[in-house]
């Protein structure tokens, strides 16, 4: 099981899987709340590219909202 905090500092990435040969851009690095807020305002087809990075894990935006 994964946990964290809500003041944990995150990386929010997009990871373009379109563009030639991928890449992440940063969204946001922060609080883990503040980069939930901004994912969740994103569109479905952003939010299915989402990723968030902790110290020491990451995890796709889809599986974090689906648990």
């Amino acid at each position: 099981m994964r946990t964290t905090f809500d003041g944990a500092t995150v990386r929010l990435y997009f990871l373009d899987i379109e563009a030639e040969g991928g890449g992440a851009h940063t969204l946001f690095y922060g609080p883990l709340a503040e980069a939930m807020t901004i994912a969740y305002s994103q569109t479905e087809e952003v939010q299915n590219g989402l990723f968030i990075a902790t110290d020491n894990d990451v995890i796709a935006w889809a599986d974090l909202i689906e648990g």
